[in-house]
C-alpha cells in the first residue's frame, strides 16, 4: 500500500499541457475563418444581401433602438426623416454615431435602410 502519491498529479498536469496545446491549435485554424467574415468574405453577408430592411433592423438595430422604433438606448426613430436627410441617415447606419458602432448595415444596402427609416411614421 506504499504508492507514490505524486503520479496523479503528474498524469492530471500532463493531460492539462497536452489539452492546452490541442485547444490553442484549434484556436489558430479558426483564426483564418475569423478573419475572412471580418473582410466580408462570411455567409453573414450573403444572408444581408437578400435582407429588407425590416428583417436588418430585426437583427441588428431592434436592441437599441426598440420594437416600435421607440428608442431605448438609441434615439427613438419615428420622424427621423424630418430631421435628417436620407444622405445624412445612410451615412449614420453605415459609418456608425456616438455610440452606434459602424457596420450594422451593408454599404449597398444603406440607401435601401435610410429610405424606409426616413419613411417611419
Amino acid at each position: 500500500m506504499n504508492r507514490n502519491p505524486i503520479i496523479p498529479f503528474v498524469l492530471i498536469m500532463v493531460f492539462g499541457v497536452v489539452a492546452m496545446f490541442l485547444v490553442s491549435f484549434k484556436g489558430l485554424g479558426d483564426m483564418e475563418e475569423l478573419a475572412k467574415e471580418q473582410e466580408g468574405g462570411g455567409a453573414e453577408t450573403e444572408e444581408t444581401a437578400a435582407a429588407t430592411p425590416e428583417e436588418i433592423y430585426q437583427k441588428s438595430c431592434i436592441g437599441c433602438h426598440g420594437d416600435q422604433y421607440q428608442g431605448g438606448v438609441g434615439p427613438a426613430l419615428t420622424g427621423v426623416g424630418d430631421r435628417l436627410s436620407q444622405d445624412d441617415i445612410a451615412n449614420i447606419v453605415v459609418n456608425g454615431k456616438g455610440l452606434m458602432p459602424p457596420g450594422l448595415v451593408p454599404q449597398d444596402k444603406a440607401a435601401e435602410m435610410a429610405e424606409w427609416l426616413a419613411g417611419l411614421k
